[in-house]
């Protein structure tokens, strides 16, 4: 997977793994993650597969109908990058926490309906639920915040809402940040990701 890893200040710092939404690459939510945390160590991923020339994590069919069997492969991929990365780049593997929007906020998701608590915690910028045909793993000890938005035409408030009941039947603890704004990336939402940040994941 083609990606850009930026150091942070030293060896005890978290990694967060940033992961764009629709059309964006490897370098999209850099800038989120040093507001989110200046000290951090940054590791941005570019989704493989592409709609209309726009990269994405995975394929969809439709307007929210994804391509489950595509999106289990990518997650499987996306989760052996994460093992891969730790090497190579020498971070704690069990100090990553995952910041993704839309598509990347997705797949994230989909990490921990498929394969189970690999991170520490995620950041997950309007979410919706990957899918409904799997048993949930063991998520306690999981951190996550979600948010989204009242006026989102693409990401409906009963994905949002039920997102956080399937993560938290699994065990996992889910903070939740609603604003009256649609699909985009508000800087009331950073800043409300940022501090739920600093109390729970430092």
């Amino acid at each position: 997977m083609e990606s850009v890893f930026i150091k942070g200040l030293d060896e005890h710092v978290p990694t967060l793994l940033l992961l764009h939404g629709t059309g964006g690459n490897e370098k999209d939510l850099l800038g989120l993650g040093r507001q989110l945390d200046a000290q951090a160590n940054l590791l941005g991923v570019r989704g493989s597969e592409t709609e209309n020339g726009m990269p994405r994590f995975f394929k969809r069919l439709g307007m929210g109908v994804f391509d489950l069997d595509n999106l289990s492969m990518r997650t499987k991929e996306l989760a052996a990058f994460i093992d891969e990365a730790a090497r190579e780049y020498d971070f704690d593997r069990d100090n990553i926490i995952v910041v993704g929007y839309s598509n990347g906020a997705n797949i994230a998701a989909n990490l921990f309906f498929e394969i189970g608590k690999i991170v520490k915690g995620a950041i997950l910028h309007h979410p919706m639920i990957p899918r409904t045909d799997v048993d949930m793993p063991d998520l306690n000890g999981l951190q996550v915040w979600i948010g989204a938005g009242q006026n989102d035409q693409m990401c409906p408030i009963e994905q949002s809402t039920g997102l956080k009941d399937y993560l938290e039947q699994a065990g996992a603890e889910v903070d939740m940040y609603w604003h009256d704004h649609g699909h985009q990336l508000t800087a009331d939402e950073v800043n409300a990701a940022k501090k739920w940040y600093d109390t729970t994941m430092k």
